[in-house]
């Protein structure tokens, strides 16, 4: 059910300076950012000002490749997570499944509990669907289809 971890999530109370020290520790830059808007509260990958009232859009997400296997290694500004069982220092580990809805069922008959409900990331069509549960013993369990994961693994068996 569990096929390879696909991203690694932390929180940072401040994006640029977690996509500063990141950068220089990878030696390389975040492949993808995610910006919001405070005015309007519109959402826009890669871009710095808001297309919808022309305001400077503050960082919201960050995500470097990482590794042989370029495991996403994502940060997301901890003001999002308040309230929520990954807090601060925290991590969460998703994995790719094949089915989402199905292992999700499954999660919860086993016992485990809702934390973040299936949602479709970066609009529809995206490919990129996530939830999360908390197990039995409190743990945040990612659950993901990532279409990077399945890339990677393509080209693998290609080899």
């Amino acid at each position: 059910m569990l096929r390879g971890v696909c991203t690694v999530g932390f929180s940072a109370d401040d994006l640029n300076a977690a996509a500063r020290w990141y950068s220089e520790l990878l030696n390389t830059e975040p492949y993808f950012r995610a910006y919001e808007c405070e005015t309007c509260e519109a959402r826009a990958f890669g871009v710095g000002h808001c297309a919808e009232c022309g305001t400077a859009m503050q960082l919201g997400y960050i995500e470097f490749w990482v590794g042989d296997d370029q495991v996403e290694l994502g940060f997301i500004d901890r003001r999002y997570l308040a309230g929520k069982a990954n807090a601060p220092g925290s991590a969460t580990v998703a994995w790719h499944v094949d089915d989402l809805t199905a292992t999700m069922e499954t999660l919860l008959a086993m016992g485990a509990t809702a934390h973040e409900p299936i949602t479709e990331q970066g609009g529809s069509g995206s490919g990129f669907v996530t939830a999360s549960v908390i197990d039995p013993f409190g743990n945040v369990l990612g659950i993901y289809h990532n279409p990077h994961y399945l890339d990677m693994l393509a080209a693998r068996h290609k080899a």
